[in-house]
């Protein structure tokens, strides 16, 4: 099963940027004023500049480039080609409350994580048999220089027809100029599968079955046993008796 991976569309992400004195607890501030603190670091032992953008701009450079493509970020007019290293989110409202983008060269090769799509599923003839085309693997990390990074890896998916049917990393035709970061991966790496949603169920039904009765063993197992509990009853019988005893025995003396 042979799958073709291309590269999405891609528009030019630019993102306008002031530089910011505020530091540490005074970043609240910019928070305050609609603005998310961020910083660009270089390569090593180079400072890093801090930075500064509207909300509203920081999120849709952000949600345009994600981890995997390139973005022009323009300071006092000039140009920096960069990718966005970390998001740091608020834990309540998921807000973004910093950025920390990583500057890059032309030039370079870079690695990023690009999405893999399926595309034609849907009329394949898995997909006519009632068969479900499941995508098994998520992502995948792949170089190239920054013009070529792919923003996506779409998978023709069309030619899948039974469950014996799959596409591994090995059928991957990755645009010119990309690689696979990891040489090292297997290339028989399932991407995507086929599978049968009534056997599925089945198997789920019978699992959800065996656990349900494991666990009704596990509680018949922990309740005692009523031979156990006579024989408590009858020693504290047999002590009040013989504390019984012991008083006649003291009032005949």
């Amino acid at each position: 099963m042979i799958a073709k991976g291309v590269s999405g569309g891609k528009e030019k992400v630019v993102l306008e940027v002031a530089e910011r004195e505020l530091s540490g607890h005074q970043v609240g501030r910019l928070r305050e004023s609609g603005q998310v603190p961020g910083v660009i670091s270089g390569a090593a032992g180079q400072a890093a500049m801090l930075i500064a953008a509207s909300y509203a701009e920081m999120e849709r450079a952000v949600r345009a480039a994600g981890y995997h493509s390139p973005l022009s970020l323009v300071v006092g007019g000039k140009p920096i080609l960069a990718m966005v290293k970390h998001v740091a989110f608020d834990p309540v409202n998921r807000r973004i409350v910093n950025v920390e983008f990583h500057e890059i060269s032309a030039s370079d090769v870079v690695t990023a994580f690009a999405p893999i799509e399926l595309i034609g599923a849907e009329g394949s003839d898995a997909a006519k048999a009632h068969l479900n085309v499941s995508r098994v693997l998520e992502e995948v990390e792949v170089k190239a220089k920054p013009a070529d990074l792919p923003s996506k890896i779409e998978v023709d998916a069309s030619g899948l027809a039974t469950v014996e049917d799959k596409i591994t990393l090995a059928d991957l035709k990755l645009p010119a100029g990309v690689e696979l970061a990891d040489k090292e991966l297997d290339p028989a790496t399932v991407v995507a599968n086929v599978y049968d949603p009534a056997v599925a169920a089945a198997k789920a039904e019978e699992e959800a079955k065996a656990a349900a009765e494991e666990l009704a063993k596990g509680a018949e197992a922990e309740v005692p046993s009523d031979h156990g509990g006579e024989k408590s009853g009858e020693a504290v019988a047999g002590d009040g008796a013989g504390a019984a005893a012991s008083d006649k025995g003291k009032e005949g003396k």
